[in-house]
């Protein structure tokens, strides 16, 4: 994995916090897939997406939305390790990213181009989604502005398929609040109460 983790370990203060260092290099299928819901200084979605052995990280303000016509904006973060698709807890305050981490969703991604990394690189990547809560097809699309000289602003956007749904529905940032690992809220995880008990097997990795 080499220099790809280089800023994740920079900003980490592994004698502190209790986010991994990073030492697997494939899942299973190559393809893992995890939004963690974070109360940091705001609230905010981290949308993660395995390729190369990393997960590619994008942090969404207000979250995923299933209405084809909201553009969610998605900027882009430092590459994160496989093994923090597992990660659920407090990071503490002081810390990077200080706040309580919450499992929102996870399962696997489906490029639906024949290069992902190619397609990555030019800043427009099609793919479905396999998860728990969120399935179907979604853009993630690049775009530079005035406030934005390092290219790290791009939208999520969901297609229009059999997933979609208008946001005269309820949100489904809204409809579903608990964890889909231990089904605990953010207080319970923030105060390390709750059941914890998982209700899904554990993803399998090499």
């Amino acid at each position: 994995m080499g220099d790809k983790l280089e800023e994740y370990k920079r900003k980490r203060n592994f004698g502190r916090t209790s986010e991994p260092r990073g030492d697997l290099e494939r899942s299973r299928s190559g393809r893992l897939y995890v939004i963690q819901k974070h109360a940091a200084r705001q609230l905010h979605y981290d949308l993660r997406l395995e390729l190369d052995g990393v997960l590619l990280s994008w942090a969404i303000p207000k979250g995923p939305s299933l209405d084809p016509s909201e553009k969610r904006l998605a900027v882009q973060v430092e590459d994160h390790p496989l093994e923090y698709a597992d990660f659920e807890g407090t990071i503490a305050e002081d810390d990077y990213g200080g706040g309580t981490v919450m499992i929102w969703d996870r399962g696997e991604w489906e490029p639906l181009e024949n290069d992902p990394r190619k397609a990555y690189e030019k800043g427009k990547l099609k793919f479905r989604l396999q998860g728990e809560r969120l399935k179907g097809r979604w853009d993630l699309v690049r775009f530079h502005s005035k406030d934005d000289d390092e290219g790290k602003n791009w939208l999520l956007i969901k297609e229009k398929d059999e997933e979609a749904r208008s946001n005269e529905e309820v949100p489904v940032v809204e409809e579903f609040t608990s964890s889909v690992v231990t089904s605990r809220s953010m207080e319970e995880i923030a105060a390390g109460t709750g059941s914890g008990k998982k209700r899904q097997k554990k993803r399998k990795s090499d």
